[in-house]
């Protein structure tokens, strides 16, 4: 959108004084529509969540299934191939949503994992389950990035971390249902069933076509003046909604490469590499512990309901831990709460190698957990703080997809391991020294004002 019809627009939703005035809104105050994207997405993050984490969840029971007998190396692989599926998805999502608009993207990728995963429950052969998680990856990696966005959107400039962060617990949330569904259901029912329970976000699908709005940059992207108009007046959105919409979309048509270029410009080279580096060592411990813990926890002794419980613990300590240490960056600086989280998972795992009391082993797990997957949220954020607003996208899509590498790595590396018959205590010492080196790494990011 060129400036003259960016001005156009501007005043003519101004003059027409829809929504409040751009004054500081309290939580109470805040529009409707951002409650309704909030809770929609939370819940498209929870069946996210629930969808990747409950692989783990069955995987000794897989392994165990006679009619199969997979190896641990295929077991790896397999885990591994809905990660494959959510870097391509979250690749083309952009290009997706440009052409059918973040709401529509948001439906299809939610309707694609929830089939996928009907397909799963029904697969012959661990060839076909893999199959049918690589197409579920396909839109379980577009779910992140929409949610992210329309939450971001549709959330006060002053809320948008708190409201983001409310948001992305949707995710350890879906971690959690998906052990207590294991922990009381598995044994009985079998594995099937698990995945069968994975298709249930397609009852929601008829809530979210009728009651999430559109993004109003991609309206405004479009020209549909009329229908961002009257989103705004239905929802009342604050005029700075519209002007922060406005410069979104104009930010967003900006020279790409130049975008892309500027992360390797001198100014910014330093920092690029080691949040690359750092986001490739966490994803690396989020997904290859999401998806080996209970099994990891089986072969150092433990039987299979205590195993299902640690995956609870996992992603339970990872929902609380994200609110918490959100609040202990924004205090204290997000680069010295990350460094720590991520030093005291990578010392809780190693302590894991050693059996202890069930007190002991569920606090390192707590831990772990926390400075695992409760971290990202607050990496990803630091990102976003860190660079400009001209390249703050790319400077985290690179990032995250650079990350993705280590996510697809982690499964199948304990899956070698297992398979080479190594000593069990060399899977917890893998993620051990990813937690050290990137509690190490992030310190190497030149320091920037307060964040």
């Amino acid at each position: 959108m060129n400036r003259e019809v960016q001005s156009v627009v501007t005043e003519d939703l101004t003059k027409k004084n829809i929504g409040l005035n751009t004054t500081k809104l309290s939580i109470k105050s805040m529009p409707k529509a951002t409650f309704v994207v909030v809770i929609l997405c939370w819940f498209a993050m929870l069946a996210d969540g629930y969808d990747l984490g409950i692989y783990g969840a069955v995987l000794p029971s897989l392994m165990e299934y006679k009619d199969w007998s997979m190896t641990p190396a295929q077991a790896g692989a397999i885990g591994s191939y809905a990660l494959m599926g959510m870097l391509i998805g979250a690749i083309c999502v952009g290009t997706v949503t440009d052409i059918i608009g973040r709401k529509l993207t948001l439906i299809f990728c939610v309707t694609v994992f929830s089939v996928s995963m009907c397909l799963v429950a029904l697969s012959t052969s661990p060839e076909m389950f893999g199959i049918f998680r690589f197409i579920g990856g396909l839109g379980l990696g577009g779910v992140i990035p929409t949610a992210s966005a329309l939450t971001i959107e549709y959330s006060p400039i002053q809320h948008r971390s708190k409201m983001y962060a409310i948001m992305y617990t949707g995710y350890p949330i879906g971690g959690v249902l998906g052990a207590l569904f294991s922990m009381f259901l598995l044994e009985d029912y079998g594995w099937r069933l698990m995945f069968w329970i994975g298709v249930i976000p397609l009852l929601v699908i008829p809530f979210i076509i009728k009651f999430l709005p559109e993004s109003i940059s991609f309206l405004l992207a479009k020209k549909k003046f009329d229908k961002a108009e009257s989103l705004a007046k239905k929802y009342q959105l604050p005029n700075d909604f519209i002007q922060s919409s406005m410069m979104d979309e104009t930010k967003g048509k900006s020279n790409k490469f130049a975008a892309i270029a500027s992360l390797f410009s001198r100014t910014n080279i330093r920092a690029t590499m080691f949040f690359w580096v750092t986001f490739f060592l966490g994803l690396l411990m989020i997904y290859g512990l999401s998806t080996w813990l209970p099994k990891m926890m089986r072969e150092a002794g433990y039987p299979l309901g205590p195993s299902l419980g640690f995956l609870l613990m996992l992603n339970l300590s990872a929902a609380i831990g994200a609110l918490v240490a959100g609040t202990a960056a924004d205090r204290w600086g997000s680069r010295k709460i990350i460094s720590l989280s991520y030093f005291l998972a990578g010392i809780s795992i190693a302590l894991l190698s050693i059996k202890s009391s069930m007190f002991v082993v569920y606090g390192l797990v707590g831990i772990a957990g926390f400075g695992t997957i409760g971290t990202t949220l607050i990496l990803n954020a630091y990102i976003s703080k860190y660079f400009e607003a001209d390249n703050r996208a790319t400077a985290l899509g690179w990032a995250l997809g650079f990350g993705r590498i280590g996510a697809i790595s982690g499964p199948i590396l304990i899956g070698f391991f297992m398979s080479s018959n190594f000593d069990f205590s060399l899977n917890f010492y893998l993620f051990a020294v990813a937690g050290v080196l990137a509690s190490i790494t992030i310190l190497f990011i030149p320091k920037k004002g307060n964040i």
